[in-house]
């Protein structure tokens, strides 16, 4: 007697994202399968930068899974899933011309009435804060950050070195710039504040 193997490449995407609302992650991988690539080729026509349209459409899978249990589709899985990634998109493009705008600013700022000691002060602060929020990581993350950033070791010498596989060496580096982009974007808003 023949058993029936259901492959989760034939299912429709209103079947994966039913089982995915189960847990299961077989779904959610053929999910990732079938639309990793469009949603990157889709932010980085947006982004006009590979690794930026990478993290993005990382966090929206990421996002997917984490939030699987609530997830409400009013619409297609396809539609939910491109939506939520030129969400994504919009909210980094605005962020980066709100940093942009301040960093413009600020320049024209300091051309007009500042002294250049007070501009080499504020980036001497601003190296500082970095650096404490590079020191702040959790040390496995910050030891394989500074193994990445400042001995430029491959993420496979990386795992080669610290026992650990390349691809645990690329998330933790992954998870080292989120962080840090979150605590340096802070200390922007509090100057542009000041």
């Amino acid at each position: 007697m023949a058993t029936c193997v259901t492959t989760y490449s034939s299912l429709t995407d209103r079947e994966l994202s039913e089982m995915l609302l189960t847990g299961d992650q077989s779904a959610y991988t053929e999910i990732f399968e079938r639309y990793h690539e469009l949603l990157l080729k889709h932010a980085y026509q947006l982004l006009q930068d590979k690794n930026e349209a990478l993290d993005l459409v990382q966090d929206v899978f990421l996002s997917l899974w984490q939030k699987r249990e609530t997830l409400v589709f009013s619409t297609s899985l396809s539609a939910y899933i491109y939506t939520a990634t030129r969400n994504r998109v919009f909210n980094r493009l605005s962020h980066q011309k709100v940093v942009g705008r301040y960093a413009e600013s600020l320049s024209c700022f300091m051309e007009k009435s500042q002294p250049i000691a007070d501009e080499q002060m504020i980036g001497k602060e601003l190296a500082f804060l970095i650096e404490k929020e590079i020191h702040n990581l959790p040390s496995k993350m910050r030891e394989i950050f500074l193994l990445r950033r400042k001995e430029e070791l491959s993420y496979n010498e990386i795992a080669e070195r610290l026992g650990i596989s390349g691809k645990t060496a690329k998330l933790q580096v992954h998870n080292a710039l989120k962080i840090l982009r979150v605590k340096i974007s802070s200390y922007l808003h509090a100057f542009v504040l000041f």
